[in-house]
């Protein structure tokens, strides 16, 4: 694929027809006279939604998180990521806007199959890291996105030289607004670029003021614990907390927990219950394991409640284009299998 806008020039790495005329489809409205460009949000936490965004806050997001890596004209950058949503186009402004040479590989688990060579920048989510643990030494930079990253998941690229980071945004923000490093070094907080400023509402929930990415004060439904100016620890979504006979439970930190046990997708949800008002029930995406069954009562939960009500396997977990697991989708799936038990 050779570009014809602007001197961008990209290689095909692992390509089919169909993601080379979606990237130049961006491309034509990128570099037309509109000043706004189409954005599909995920839909992992609701409805899918449609939204147009201004190119100059892409532009400064762009900058962000370009100075933040150290990225040079001249450098190499990797798209592997569906152009449709905020992460695959913004892989595309960055390399834009830095001048970097753009390689593109089809979307999939395994995007990094075909690659020889070093590159220097790439963005891709927990899943298809997972798939290509013997590749990572050949990305300098990579950001991996879309879901959390497993404890498993952690371990396996913690041995890493190169720069390996978390990302912390939403498709409100124009992609992340902070960086959490997971290699060499390990993290336990996210960084806020420059010009971001964080606070938190009532909820103790992430308020981020970044007034080139968005006009607006953005709140979100993220519980954090908020460490300095430009730091943050993660703890939870809010509209994904369990009332659990009058407990909070938060789903997050206690996948963290089993993940580090079991190698396999683990999601905790509140079903509903006329005793306790939702009952904490485990899903493991594995076939049934007694092995693994055996492990989880094994697990140093920090409250006694905090153990599962009832451990169920699945041989998939539902999940958005984009890789994220639909806890909306997982919990309609369960609720109606019960109702027909």
């Amino acid at each position: 694929m050779v570009s014809k806008f602007n001197n961008l020039r990209i290689n095909n790495l692992d390509a089919g027809a169909e993601f080379e005329k979606k990237i130049e489809k961006f491309l034509e409205d990128w570099f037309s006279d509109s000043g706004t460009v189409e954005v599909q949000t995920s839909g992992s936490t609701g409805v899918p939604k449609i939204f147009r965004i201004e190119k100059k806050r892409m532009i400064n997001s762009a900058q962000m998180t370009c100075d933040f890596l150290g990225l040079k004209e001249g450098d190499t950058s990797l798209l592997c990521l569906p152009v449709e949503y905020i992460s695959g186009k913004m892989m595309l402004v960055r390399s834009i806007i830095r001048h970097l040479e753009l390689f593109i590989s089809e979307p999939s688990v395994k995007p990094l199959e075909n690659l020889k060579y070093a590159i220097d920048f790439c963005a891709m989510t927990p899943l298809q890291v997972e798939h290509s643990l013997d590749k990572l030494p050949l990305i300098r930079n990579l950001i991996i996105g879309g879901a959390a990253v497993s404890e498993s998941l952690k371990q396996k690229i913690s041995g890493s030289e190169n720069h390996i980071y978390e990302t912390y945004g939403m498709s409100e923000t124009l992609s992340h607004i902070a960086l959490k490093q997971l290699a060499p070094l390990s993290e336990d907080y996210f960084t806020v670029f420059d010009h971001i400023s964080i606070s938190t509402d009532d909820r103790e929930c992430l308020k981020i003021c970044a007034p080139e990415l968005n006009e607006e004060v953005l709140q979100t439904n993220d519980l954090v614990e908020i460490i300095n100016a430009k730091q943050f620890r993660f703890l939870g979504r809010a509209d994904h907390v369990i009332n659990s006979g009058g407990a909070k439970i938060f789903p997050e930190q206690l996948e963290a927990l089993v993940k580090k046990e079991i190698p396999a997708e683990a999601v905790f949800l509140g079903l509903e219950d006329e005793r306790l008002g939702q009952k904490l029930i485990l899903v493991i995406e594995s076939d049934d394991s007694d092995e693994i069954r055996e492990r989880i009562k094994s697990i140093p939960f920090e409250k006694n409640f905090h153990h599962p009500k009832e451990v169920l396997f699945i041989s998939e977990i539902p999940r958005t284009p984009n890789g994220k697991v639909s806890r909306i989708q997982l919990k309609e799936k369960i609720s109606q299998e019960k109702k027909h038990q």
